[in-house]
């Protein structure tokens, strides 16, 4: 029987664990020399490509020298936490990859908490040692820092280190050595991780981490088998984390992995990461089982949502013009087998049905959910994300603080730490960090966080970055100063005008430039001022027999303010919304009619 060992690799969003697991599996054979691989193969989903980030956790299997590695490519964002939390009941050890220059950083510090936690022993691996502004001893000092803060344990603190060129696919012992292949890297992944620990004589039993959907055999359930084997056409039960049964049925197919492929297999033994198809309600955190099994496999407790928004359906003049899915119906079951599939995200249903909370672990998550149904054809309004707000058992209020991260460049760090204060944040530490740079971390109300990510590039100019994660629920901070600058609003249907706009620079900063369609309530820019201002955007200029249409200068209009998608949820207030459509992003009133404005601003 093969020998098995089942990792996880984690590390902070770019410090190149993608590149990395490519370099492993063409080194183990796993691709053939003249076989035509896409770079960072394991980011599959459009987005990832797109935003260089992995969204979704992926399993990829590779045998070398004997030995089946069964390793698992996580998120390196805190907004897809509930991945990392799952995958991680899988496995017997991880990588943790850090990149040499810029150290381990707030992603780290979140998924080793958790492996931690669960007594895994991570290698260290830190990646990148060829790039010139490297600081290898400061980051190897930083880590066992992070460790101790962690709590890790003696044996836990005893971690082996290697140092290595992930895009190179080398990895060396020394750190100032260039190695000539990863083959020290899987020596010690064999040496290090332990076999699983299961049971090959009891009845089956297998703990569910990941749901996916595939187009030919349906809902795919993937885990790691913990006890007995179990084949192709056997009867299996599935029971939930109380132990009371959820389904019965036979095992229509089972998959193993090799590389980035599910392939067929007639046997799922113990300690093996295997895909099981055919069960309709199973779904993660369920234990699929020999019928004779009682007793549930263990699941690891996942973070609760901090954040909400409400779906509904697009009900601009200009709904229905662009997407091909706009109904309620439509809507719901697409947000619904999201739900299933992905434990971090919560639904909730209005009264009427025409509105859905969709609750999630921060603007980014939920950002990716609409942009991924606005490519499926959907057309939607979306508010503004709210917090989720919990009560202790003396009915106190409490609110989700985050733990963020700033490294800015300290002629902007006096800026950075006045606004976060004005946003509730208290400030824990204040460092200086490489390259002239300063290390601040602050703990701030969630809700002071929405909308400060775009303030934030324009308060550094573009040169800080910001990393946060969920930190705990405190008692409520007070009232937030909200959003300064009322908005430009269309007053009239039709396709803006480059004379009418020009004549609107002095009011504010405009979002849509000539010839876009345009309806009364659409917000077209950012007043100067404190109010709201109805604007006439489609007016052309008045032509008499004196004044010819091209007697006047040519109008020379600033470029418009364009925002992503989650920059526009963050931007607007309560009482607008965003409209996506395949096709744009607008921003709107709530009520479209200029005197139901007014009359629920006076109530």
């Amino acid at each position: 029987m093969t020998e098995i060992r089942n990792l996880a690799i984690i590390a902070h969003v770019d410090h190149g664990k993608t590149t990395m697991v490519d370099s492993m599996l063409k080194q183990s054979g796993t691709f053939r020399d003249n076989q035509n691989v896409a770079e960072r193969v394991m980011d599959c989903n459009d987005q990832e490509r797109e935003r260089g980030i992995t969204i979704l956790a992926k399993c990829t299997s590779m045998n070398y020298d004997g030995i089946k590695y069964n390793i698992i490519d996580t998120p390196g964002h805190a907004d897809f936490g509930g991945e990392v939390e799952r995958v991680l009941s899988m496995v017997d050890g991880v990588i943790i990859l850090v990149d040499a220059a810029e150290g381990p950083m707030p992603q780290t510090k979140f998924v080793l908490s958790k492996a931690l936690a669960l007594g895994l022993r991570p290698i260290v691996v830190i990646n990148k040692v060829d790039r010139p502004d490297r600081r290898i001893d400061e980051v190897l000092n930083e880590i066992f820092d992070l460790f101790i803060s962690l709590d890790a344990n003696d044996l836990q603190l005893d971690f082996p280190v290697l140092y290595a060129s992930g895009r190179s696919g080398w990895a060396s012992v020394r750190d100032d050595e260039t190695g000539e292949d990863l083959k020290p890297l899987f020596d010690l992944m064999k040496s290090h991780v332990p076999a699983p620990n299961v049971d090959k004589e009891a009845p089956f039993a297998m703990l569910t981490s990941i749901l996916a959907a595939d187009l030919y055999v349906g809902r795919i359930l993937i885990g790691k088998v913990y006890a007995g084997t179990a084949k192709v056409g056997s009867t299996v039960k599935s029971i939930n984390l109380e132990g009371k049964q959820i389904e019965i049925g036979k095992l229509t197919k089972l998959f193993g992995f090799k590389g980035i492929d599910r392939i067929p297999i007639e046997v799922a033994e113990a300690g093996d990461i295997v895909a099981i198809a055919g069960m309709e309600q199973t779904s993660v955190a369920d234990t699929i089982c020999d019928p004779v099994v009682e007793v549930p496999l263990r699941s690891t407790p996942i973070d609760p949502p901090t954040m909400a928004i409400t779906i509904s359906v697009n009900n601009s003049p200009l709904a229905g013009t662009e997407g091909t899915k706009v109904t309620s119906r439509m809507i719901l079951d697409r947000l619904q087998k999201e739900a299933e599939t992905n434990v971090a995200i919560s639904l909730n249903i209005s009264e009427g049905g025409e509105s859905f909370e969709v609750g999630g672990r921060g603007e980014l998550q939920l950002g990716v959910l609409i942009e991924n149904m606005r490519r499926e054809g959907f057309e939607l309004s979306v508010s503004r994300p709210k917090v989720l707000f919990k009560r202790d058992e003396n009915n106190q209020l409490l609110e989700p603080i985050e733990e963020v991260f700033i490294d800015v460049d300290e002629a902007y760090s006096g800026t950075v730490v006045e606004q976060l204060s004005m946003r509730k944040g208290e400030m824990k530490d204040m460092r200086p960090s490489n390259g002239g740079k300063m290390r601040i971390i602050f703990h701030v109300p969630s809700r002071g966080l929405i909308g400060y990510q775009s303030e934030f590039k324009n308060d550094t100019r573009g040169t800080g970055t910001l990393n946060r994660i969920f930190h705990s629920y405190q008692a409520y901070k007070g009232d937030l100063v909200g959003r300064r600058n009322g908005s430009l609003i269309s007053n009239s249907n039709g396709e803006a005008v480059a004379y009418a706009l020009w004549n609107l620079e002095d009011r504010g900063i405009m979002f849509v430039g000539p010839k876009t369609k345009l309806y009364e309530g659409m917000i077209i820019g950012e007043h100067n001022r404190d109010n709201d201002l109805e604007v006439n955007p489609i007016k052309g200029k008045q032509l008499t027999n004196i004044r010819a249409a091209g007697s006047d200068e040519a109008v020379k209009l600033t470029p418009p303010k364009l925002f992503t998608l989650e920059e526009t949820l963050s931007y607007i207030n309560e009482d607008e919304l965003v409209e996506v459509t395949p096709k744009n992003i607008r921003l709107r009133k709530r009520l479209l009619d200029p005197n139901a404005r007014k009359r629920a601003g006076k109530s």
